[in-house]
């Protein structure tokens, strides 16, 4: 079993940033391929990043390519989402999730998730 926990979401201006943070718990966290996925109100959950278990391999939504950062530091069992020149469109629910062997961005995939932390940007 993971636990994860996600922080750092809050209110930010149309072009300000946020880092946001997937604290994990429980087994080995280096094993673990980890996305980024969020929930706007009255849409779909779409997938937004993800990173390997050795973080050679990092994948990107095309609407935050070039905006957005995902990292992990393995020996802080964290997985970070710095995310740039935001937004209106970028607010929403943000979910980490964690899953062994390859990364995929199919949020089916993912076997353990986090409750989310809100990020605003307000026009």
């Amino acid at each position: 079993q993971v636990q994860l926990v996600e922080s750092g979401g809050g209110l930010v201006q149309a072009g300000g940033s946020l880092r946001l943070s997937c604290a994990a718990s429980g087994r080995t966290f280096s094993s673990y391929s980890v996305g980024w996925f969020r929930q706007a109100p009255g849409k779909e959950r779409e997938f937004v990043a993800a990173i390997g278990w050795s973080d050679a391999n990092t994948y990107y939504a095309n609407s935050v390519k070039g905006r957005f950062t995902i990292s992990r530091d393995n020996a802080k069992s964290t997985v970070y989402l710095q995310m740039n020149s935001l937004k209106p469109e970028d607010t929403a629910l943000y979910h980490c999730a964690a899953r062994t062997l390859f990364t995929t961005m199919e949020e089916a995939e993912y076997d353990y998730w986090g409750q989310g932390t809100q990020v605003t940007v307000s026009s």
